[in-house]
């Protein structure tokens, strides 16, 4: 693949994020049913939506989810947690709330931690002593 951009790695994150929602709960070790697994009749069933389920992420997507959620690592802790709660499309308030901090500065950061991203997909280091406007510009 070639240069990465901003718009690709939200794709990504945001796929990783609904990736992470179609697997299957933890459950704890040990735990099982005694109840007997119980056959619906077509009379019960009368009157009644089915119930679709979305089909299970391929070991590709999953591979790529978790290629994704690593480079969460490059950032530090509150920018990666913004990151991941907006990948997963929580909105700005809650998330400010959360935080902590101000509308405007949640994006700011929010772009810069996708800025960090970037730059360090396309084998560089996103410089320390400059500011953050510096970062976001250079990953555009």
């Amino acid at each position: 693949m070639g240069e990465w951009t901003t718009a690709q790695v939200q794709d990504r994150l945001e796929l990783a994020a609904g990736v992470m929602r179609q697997m299957p709960g933890v459950m704890p070790q040990g735990f099982f049913n005694a109840w007997p697994e119980y056959f619906h009749s077509f009379a019960d069933k009368v009157g009644q939506e089915p119930q679709m389920r979305r089909p299970r992420p391929s070991p590709r997507q999953i591979t790529q989810a978790e290629e994704a959620m690593l480079w969460l690592r490059w950032l530090e802790k509150d920018d990666a947690r913004l990151v991941w709660l907006r990948a997963n499309g929580t909105p700005w308030k809650p998330i400010c709330w959360e935080l902590g901090i101000s509308r405007a500065t949640a994006n700011r950061r929010w772009q810069y931690g996708i800025a960090v991203i970037v730059w360090r997909l396309n084998g560089r280091s996103a410089p320390r002593n400059r500011s953050m406007q510096f970062v976001v510009r250079g990953a555009t």
